[in-house]
């Protein structure tokens, strides 16, 4: 009667561990921390924008603006927008390093990643801080009229 055992489970080698910090770790961490704060700031942002005042029926530019012009408007969607794209490029790196087994093209995809969230990164906070609501042509019917004259 032959025995059915298992092979015991690879141990680490700690001839391969880096010195340094523990990038996994600190990337499972703020997957943790950020996807709790995502929570928060997108309720509420959702809330502000959809459930205060017209709803969805009042979101139009002059709103954008109008919340724009607030810095701690702009601190909020600017936090959001750093979160969700630093969480979603961690997520899209931990996919790549699962499924991609060439070590040229994983690092390759990886590096796009981080590129495309850095750049998307900076675009959406260059939007954010630089918004000038008084720079597009506005019709005669604009509340921003009012606003953008008196400047």
């Amino acid at each position: 009667m032959a025995t059915d055992t298992l092979a015991a489970p690879r141990s680490p080698r700690s001839d391969i561990r880096k010195k340094g910090p523990n990038l996994e770790k600190w990337g499972w961490i703020y997957m943790r921390v950020s996807g709790v704060l995502l929570i928060v700031l997108i309720f509420g942002h959702l809330f502000v924008n959809l459930m205060l005042g017209e709803g969805i029926h009042g979101i139009d530019f002059a709103f954008v603006a109008g919340k724009f012009a607030s810095p701690f408007w702009q601190w909020w969607d600017v936090l959001m927008l750093w979160l969700a794209f630093i969480h979603g490029a961690n997520g899209m790196r931990t996919i790549v390093n699962d499924y991609v087994t060439g070590p040229k093209v994983r690092a390759a995809l990886v590096w796009a990643i981080w590129v495309a969230a850095a750049l998307l990164i900076l675009l959406g906070t260059l939007v954010v801080f630089t918004f000038d609501p008084c720079i597009p042509n506005l019709s005669d019917g604009s509340v921003l009229v009012e606003v953008c004259a008196a400047q």
